[in-house]
């Protein structure tokens, strides 16, 4: 039966998917396909060309240079100049895409050992996009391309913006590629119930926070019989929707990470 690591999207959050890997890691779980989205995408990207131990300490490697700030860095000022050079865009993606080139083992999909997806929203026809060929950063980096944070990625003439917008959780594409067993690796947002907004600021996250629930809520409800899905906890009742306003803040990764790794370990344990 075909085993399936799902990689959910979340920003900083996405750190406590390196404790997630490794506790599936240690428990003897090996994925026949990964699929991820967002900065899932980075994570299952890179486990993927190395699924083991030493492919997950080589992630926590690339997390710990994302916690140095190169890719969310700069200061006010310099996130107001490239406002103004790109339109669009708070940051520029070439110290992420810098940042993958050096970390990831080959310039293809071909080059990664267990087979591999991501998804981004294509803008031109309003759709999601699936990557599974071809050059592998610059799908990651479609991706992973947060409105507003980074500017759209162009492929082949087309326009791509973060996955997170067509597919959170993408539990529903690993079914439809024939998973039986599913590891939801998530960030911990569908730990907890939503709060109805009460500040200005919080109705467009509660609004797109429902829009990323429901896409997954009505993947577990069409889930065919005999399709097992194990949604790992993060261990971590800490973080909330705020977080969403707080993309750059990177203390908490090295906590996450164990915290995440404490829970699933203890969860897998007891799943026997």
């Amino acid at each position: 039966m075909t085993t399936a690591f799902v990689l959910g999207g979340g920003g900083v959050l996405g750190a406590v998917e390196v404790g997630m890997l490794r506790a599936l890691v240690e428990a003897g779980v090996r994925p026949d396909l990964v699929v991820g989205t967002s900065v899932g995408a980075v994570n299952g990207a890179a486990f993927a060309a190395d699924p083991t131990g030493d492919g997950v300490a080589r992630l926590g490697a690339l997390w710990q240079e994302l916690s140095g700030g190169e890719v969310f860095g700069g200061s006010v000022l310099a996130r107001a100049r490239t406002v103004l050079r790109t339109g669009t865009s708070l940051h520029s993606p070439d110290p992420l895409r810098a940042l993958l080139e050096q970390h990831l083992p080959g310039p293809a999909f071909a080059d990664l050992l267990v087979p591999f997806q991501c998804v981004a929203a294509q803008i031109e026809q309003a759709r999601e996009h699936w990557f599974h060929r071809g050059a592998l950063v610059p799908a990651v980096l479609a991706s992973c391309a947060v409105p507003g944070l980074f500017p759209p990625v162009e492929i082949d003439g087309q326009h791509y913006l973060d996955g997170g917008l067509v597919h959170s959780i993408p539990v529903g594409r690993a079914v439809q590629l024939g998973a039986g067993t599913v590891y939801v690796l998530q960030v911990g947002r569908i730990e907890r119930d939503l709060v109805a907004p009460t500040r200005p600021w919080q109705v467009a996250t509660v609004a797109f926070e429902v829009v990323r629930r429901h896409r997954f809520a009505a993947d577990l409800a069409e889930l065919p019989d005999g399709v097992t899905v194990h949604v790992l906890p993060t261990g971590d009742t800490a973080p909330g929707l705020r977080e969403d306003l707080r993309y750059r803040d990177t203390a908490r990764v090295g906590a996450r990470v164990q915290s995440a790794y404490a829970a699933s370990a203890a969860y897998l344990a007891r799943q026997g």
